[in-house]
């Protein structure tokens, strides 16, 4: 489900928000404009294609990347990509060749999990960390170019970074993370988003995040299983605790499986979607952004007080350090 029939759906299942400080909140009429654009990277020889959903406003708007999980594309979690455009931020979701829909495209259905395996590589992921290095260069020559349709439309000064499963790997190393010791953190992003992240197959989780200095917010699921590696729910929230205190956030959705953070279900996934946790990935994820990248004060303060337990249900957990 996606764009608009996913935000009716979920503005009939769940109330508003209280009166105040309301990250759910949009300008009704406004529907974002997306752009479908190819960056072509000479020094790699590799094009990224993009989609990127405007805000309505002119004036240069803070910008957060999506970086796809493992066979996805930069079509997928679009709701999320429409509701922060509507929330006024330029919303650039990735696509990496390598790690997209080419992995299982064309294929029978029978090599097709064999082929997710073998794309699940420390190569591709190298690869991602280049193609989102090189998206923010361009984005910054693009908004530099008075003949660009992004000209002058982007803060590049408030980047946040966000992803799904394979994409939040991708944006853990460019946020901070270290493997064995090695970094590839990029100054400039300044917050992260994790949808379904990963501790390290090897080697102590807090020698990996100890060090991470900027915002993070981290959601997984109680059923957040890794249908390729094999990750489980326990090693996604093992993220959490290694992390240094300071503006760091977690949320565990009940009976979340690995799908709830995407567009639909994943095959042979049993639990029926629960139309709140994509309300709960709006409200969360905006008030982060506003907070972190705006430095909104009452989004802030929604955060850390009630704000969030408003949205989720009961089975839900928060937790905050």
């Amino acid at each position: 489900m996606r764009g608009r029939a996913a935000a009716a759906l979920l503005a009939a299942v769940v109330p508003a928000a209280a009166a105040g400080y309301d990250p759910l909140a949009v300008d009704a009429p406004y529907h974002p404009q997306t752009l479908e654009l190819t960056l072509h990277d000479a020094v790699r020889e590799r094009d990224i294609p993009l989609r990127i959903y405007l805000p309505s406003a002119r004036a240069p708007e803070p910008v957060v990347l999506f970086s796809h999980g493992l066979g996805g594309s930069n079509a997928g979690n679009a709701f999320l990509g429409e509701h922060w455009a509507r929330r006024g931020y330029v919303a650039v979701f990735v696509q990496h060749p390598g790690s997209d829909t080419s992995v299982w495209q064309d294929r029978p259905a029978r090599e097709r999990a064999n082929a997710m395996r073998s794309a699940a590589n420390v190569d591709n992921l190298r690869l991602r960390v280049g193609d989102i290095r090189a998206v923010v260069d361009q984005l910054a020559r693009w908004n530099a170019d008075p003949s660009a349709p992004l000209a002058r439309r982007m803060d590049l000064a408030h980047v946040g970074m966000s992803g799904h499963s394979f994409g939040a790997i991708t944006t853990q190393a460019l946020a901070g993370e270290r493997f064995r010791g090695d970094g590839n953190t990029d100054a400039r992003i300044k917050a992260a988003i994790l949808f379904s992240p990963s501790s390290p197959r090897l080697g102590d989780a807090r020698a990996a995040f100890g060090a991470v200095s900027i915002p993070w917010m981290l959601m997984t699921g109680t059923e957040d299983t890794g249908p390729i590696a094999g990750v489980t729910p326990e090693s996604r929230q093992a993220v959490f605790p290694a992390l240094p205190p300071g503006r760091k956030y977690l949320v565990v959705l009940d009976r979340a499986e690995h799908s709830a953070f995407t567009d639909r279900a994943l095959p042979g996934e049993r639990e029926p979607r629960n139309p709140n946790h994509h309300r709960v990935m709006l409200a969360l994820s905006t008030a982060f952004w506003d907070a972190c990248l705006r430095g909104d004060a009452e989004a802030q303060r929604w955060l850390d007080g009630d704000g969030p337990r408003g949205v989720l249900q009961h089975a839900d957990r928060w937790s905050v350090k």
